[in-house]
C-alpha cells in the first residue's frame, strides 16, 4: 500500500529527476528531435510537391503522346493514300503503255501480213504469167506446125486489127 500513498520525500525526488531530466531533454535533445521533424515535414512536401510535378509531366507526356499518335496515323493514313495513287498511277500506265504496243504490234502484224500478201500476189502472179507463156507456147507450137493453120491464125488476126 505504500505504492498508494507516497511519502513527500519521493514525490520531492521524483519531480527534482523529472524537471532535471526535462531540462537536460529539452536542451539537448528537443531540438534535434524538432529539427528532425521540420526536415521530415520539409522532405514529405518536397516530395509530395515533386509527386504532384512528375504526375502533371506524365500528363502532359501523355497528352503529347496521343497527339504524337495521332500525327503519325494521319501521316500513315496520307503514306498509304499516296502509295495507293501511285499503284493506280503505275497500274493505268501500264495498261495504257500494254495497249499501245499491242496496238503496235497489231499494226506491225497487219502491214507484215500485208506485205506477205503482196509478195505472195506477186509470186502467184509471176508464176501465172510463166505458166501462161507456157502454155501459150505450146498452142502456138502445135498451131505453127501446120502451114495450113498458120496462115488462118495470121488472117484472122489482121481481120481483129483495124487501121487508123
Amino acid at each position: 500500500m505504500d505504492l498508494f500513498n507516497p511519502s513527500i520525500g519521493l514525490i520531492v525526488w521524483s519531480t527534482i529527476v523529472f524537471l532535471l531530466l526535462f531540462f537536460i531533454l529539452a536542451k539537448f535533445a528537443w531540438k534535434p528531435v524538432m529539427v528532425a521533424i521540420k526536415e521530415r515535414e520539409q522532405f514529405i512536401d518536397d516530395s509530395l510537391n515533386k509527386a504532384e510535378l512528375a504526375n502533371q509531366e506524365m500528363a502532359r507526356l501523355t497528352a503529347q503522346n496521343e497527339d504524337l499518335m495521332k500525327q503519325a496515323r494521319a501521316e500513315r493514313d496520307e503514306i498509304l493514300k499516296e502509295a495507293k495513287k501511285l499503284k493506280d498511277n503505275i497500274v493505268n500506265e501500264a495498261k495504257t503503255s500494254a495497249h499501245t504496243e499491242g496496238a503496235k504490234l497489231i499494226e506491225k502484224a497487219r502491214i507484215e501480213i500485208e506485205n506477205q500478201k503482196k509478195a505472195a500476189l506477186a509470186e502467184l502472179k509471176g508464176q501465172v504469167s510463166t505458166l501462161s507463156l507456157d502454155i501459150a507456147e505450146r498452142v502456138l507450137r502445135s498451131q505453127l506446125d501446120d502451114k495450113a493453120k498458120q496462115q488462118d491464125l495470121v488472117t484472122s488476126l489482121l481481120k481483129d486489127v483495124e487501121l487508123n
